[in-house]
């Protein structure tokens, strides 16, 4: 595999710490040939969310969510990367055991300036039903927005919903009111009002793009979640990561959470499980980035998993080895990325033995596979991107949220700004690949109709 170039500077000091990516000729060569000749744009992937099962009051971090709602509104806020003349909304109730009922829901642009609404309809019909285990899309909605445009959804839901599925850490407040405010304009906080920065039930914008385009999910744990990102700045690295590719017709959707891990659950199901619900089944994916394995390596030991062994390299790159053999059947291109370094993570905390030095020995293993292995279509090595260079074993002081795992806002960006636009386009751009529309990928009928479909195992 030939490294074509190197990726953009980031400057640390006297020293630049450079992201690389190396691209596999032949395999682009071969996408690009599968060009299509329709020109039509298809639905895009533009946010995510990607749910997770509710935790009980045992586990470490609280959840944050009431166990039950009724005869309340949710009113959320997400800011889309692509925009778009239509949206579909797409709710989720992966983990519940009954039905979810949407009594109404309507969906305001609300910058950069406040803008157009529209009630959100399901097979013409206000009301919507979420299956158990299953999604709810919406219907097409007319409803323009621009590229990095933020929307409020408000979803009221009469009847008494168990919350069993839930986002766990948005890093975006989200309020909870009593009775149906779905068509009520923004009013200041009551004191009866719940605030949460979990995500309920919304997990997935659709759009429909003026121009052909197609989409990069990024999946991860907390660092690509954005753990200690800025609460409600969009400030998690695929976001600035977003505001670089959406000029070009390039959606980025973060498909991270927080305690991730790619062989074995943890606060979420594995990479390995989700794959098909959060990226391969997403409309106009052509790419995904994979930043995981940080926690398969450090639970171990801690009180996430204190009877658990560290696992064997051999596991961790036959698992990076399965997750892009499968992303590759579906014609999705794999960038691997190298994990940051991490040592002194999580001080002062129950967690403080995260990191520990035979962890990092099979951290520094598990990137230098990853770098010379051939197994991805291009890798990012942010490991140097973001390391200090007169301490590599640690993030750079700027880029350090203060935890010594997660980078702050500084770290998110450089994350983003390292990545050489021209070798990224060359790999996942719209004029280079297939945009996969969600017709083909879930079978959404031409006149909008909503249909239910339960996730992929």
């Amino acid at each position: 595999m030939s490294r074509l170039s190197n990726l953009g500077g980031l400057a640390t000091g006297a020293m630049a710490s450079l992201l690389m990516l190396w691209l596999k000729p032949a395999y682009a060569k071969a996408l690009n040939a599968e060009q299509p000749a329709e020109t039509n744009p298809g639905w895009v992937t533009s946010w995510q969310a990607s749910p997770q099962p509710v935790w009980g009051e045992e586990f470490i971090f609280p959840t944050n969510v009431p166990k039950a709602l009724n005869n309340q509104t949710i009113t959320q806020y997400a800011r889309v990367s692509l925009g778009g003349d239509k949206l579909r909304l797409v709710f989720a109730n992966t983990y519940g055991d009954r039905p979810v009922t949407l009594g109404q829901v309507r969906v305001r642009v609300v910058s950069p300036a406040v803008g157009l609404a529209a009630t959100v309809t399901f097979s013409q019909r206000n009301r919507g039903v979420i299956p158990p285990g299953g999604q709810l899309v919406s219907d097409a909605i007319e409803l323009p927005v621009q590229n990095l445009a933020q929307l409020e959804v408000k979803t009221y839901l009469p009847e008494t919903t168990p919350v069993h599925s839930f986002h766990w850490d948005g890093r975006q407040t989200s309020w909870i009111t009593e009775g149906n405010g779905s068509a009520l304009p923004d009013r200041s906080a009551a004191a009866e009002d719940q605030s949460t920065t979990a995500r309920l039930l919304l997990s997935d914008i659709w759009v429909q793009p003026r121009q052909p385009a197609t989409g990069v999910v990024v999946i991860g744990d907390s660092i690509t979640d954005g753990a200690t990102a800025s609460l409600d700045n969009n400030s998690r690295w695929p976001d600035f990561l977003a505001e670089r590719l959406v000029p070009h017709n390039i959606a980025v959707a973060n498909a991270g959470i927080s305690g991730a891990r790619l062989l074995s659950d943890g606060m979420g199901e594995s990479a390995l499980a989700r794959l098909e619900r959060d990226v391969l089944s997403q409309p106009g994916v052509s790419s995904v980035i994979v930043l995981l394995g940080i926690n398969d390596i450090s639970w171990p030991g801690t009180a996430f998993a204190p009877n658990a062994s560290l696992p064997s390299l051999k596991a961790l790159t036959t698992g990076f080895e399965k997750l892009v053999a499968r992303a590759h059947r579906r014609g999705v291109t794999v960038i691997g990325a190298t994990l940051p370094p991490f040592q002194g993570a999580l001080p002062d905390t129950p967690l403080s033995n995260y990191y520990q030095a035979d962890k990092n020995r099979l951290r520094q293993q598990l990137n230098q596979w990853i770098k010379t292995s051939g197994s991805f279509d291009a890798v990012v090595d942010l490991d140097t991107a973001l390391q200090d260079p007169t301490a590599p074993l640690r993030l750079l002081p700027k880029y350090d949220s203060g935890d010594h795992l997660h980078p702050g806002d500084a770290g998110n960006r450089a994350m983003a700004q390292s990545v050489d636009l021209q070798q990224l386009l060359a790999l996942v751009g719209p004029n280079n690949l297939r945009a996969n529309d969600a017709s083909r990928r879930v079978g959404i009928p031409d006149s909008g109709r909503s249909i239910l479909a339960s996730p992929s195992q």
